[in-house]
């Protein structure tokens, strides 16, 4: 969510003319993020939008998540949806590139988040999971596998020796579990593939009760595991930031809540320690990229890359299990992780 597009105030009121909206009062470029053009809008009504020009997706790629927006919405997950023209176009031109107007979600993000925020995340990951089923478009996910497979290449020159042969070793051994028939069983479907704490809104309701009220962002989706999925999130909602250390709490109420609605399967218990590396190698690869390969951007902060180098050797040092997750102790306390050699690999 940098700013590499300029948009001015007029054109801005172009496109809420088109849309049959109220003239545009304030545009303000949104900072965070580092793939798409943001700004905040709001009319001269008070209504209130996102505004998104598309920098690396095409138009033909599109269609796929602001219509999966628009099915998750019209099936009650509380998630941006597209304005849409007279015509029933969502998917509309700024400054000569791809772009979105969609609602601005109720609340605020929680950077700091206790179990009850994680129990909320993963009920709703869940319900949005099934929601998608039926969703007819498909398209994988851009940042899967096979673009880990070619863009690390391009970071290698850049990193140490020591970091180099933990991301071509983790590198190896995640292509081998995509080979196993346990992988090959994992229910997929359409998912979020980015929902990290930022992507996530909350608000109090009338009684003080606390609401997720969206998930946004989907310009990662694609279709892939659905446990991928609840695998970014437990590496972001689920571990203390500071040192990547999984925080046994709230993975537990995530995970729990996950599961009340749609318990996972047999592989997908079998393979939990194996994609939560997976999901850490994904963004620490996204992030050596756009580190040490970066797009000149009005108001881009790239990320830490070595925050996620942190997370994948914990991961391996201390494998997440799924009955660490699933099942009480018999104290009824949170169970622990046990560590291992950190150079043990999990056959798949």
């Amino acid at each position: 969510m940098a700013v590499f597009t300029e948009v001015s105030l007029q054109e801005a009121d172009a496109l809420a003319k088109k849309l049959k909206l109220a003239p545009v009062a304030q545009l303000k470029g949104i900072t965070g993020g580092i793939e798409n053009t943001n700004y905040f809008l709001t009319t001269a009504q008070g209504d209130q939008y996102v505004l998104t020009l598309f920098e690396r997706l095409s138009a033909e790629q599109l269609p796929f998540y602001l219509f999966l927006m628009k099915h998750l919405a019209s099936r009650g997950i509380p998630v941006p949806d597209p304005a849409a023209s007279p015509h029933g176009e969502i998917l509309h031109e700024v400054c000569g590139k791809p772009a979105a107007l969609v609602d601005r979600l109720r609340g605020a993000s929680v950077l700091e988040p206790q179990a009850s925020h994680a129990a909320r995340v993963g009920d709703m990951l869940a319900r949005m999971h099934l929601a998608g089923q039926d969703y007819q478009r498909s398209q994988p996910n851009l940042r899967g596998l096979d673009w880990w497979n070619e863009t690390v290449p391009a970071v290698l020159p850049h990193i140490g020796e020591a970091q180099a042969r933990l991301l071509g070793a983790e590198l190896a051994y995640q292509n081998h579990v995509a080979e196993s028939a346990a992988y090959a069983a994992l229910p997929r479907g359409p998912i979020h593939a980015d929902l990290f704490r930022d992507n996530v809104m909350f608000d109090t309701d009338g009684e003080g009760q606390l609401q997720l009220t969206g998930f946004f962002d989907f310009y990662f989706a694609g279709v892939d595991s659905w446990l991928f999925d609840l695998a970014v999130c437990l590496n972001d909602w689920c571990i203390d930031l500071p040192t990547g250390r999984h925080d046994p709490d709230r993975a537990r109420a995530m995970a729990q809540a996950y599961c009340a609605v749609r318990p996972l399967t047999a592989a997908e218990r079998h393979l939990l320690p194996a994609l939560v590396r997976a999901a850490a190698l994904r963004f620490w690869i996204s992030r050596l990229w756009d580190f040490y390969l970066p797009r000149e951007a009005a108001l881009l902060k790239p990320h830490d890359p070595t925050h996620f180098e942190r997370v994948l050797r914990e991961r391996i040092a201390y494998p997440l299990g799924a009955e660490a997750l699933l099942e009480e102790s018999a104290a009824g306390q949170p169970a622990q992780v046990e560590p291992v050699n950190a150079t043990a690999e999990t056959t798949p």
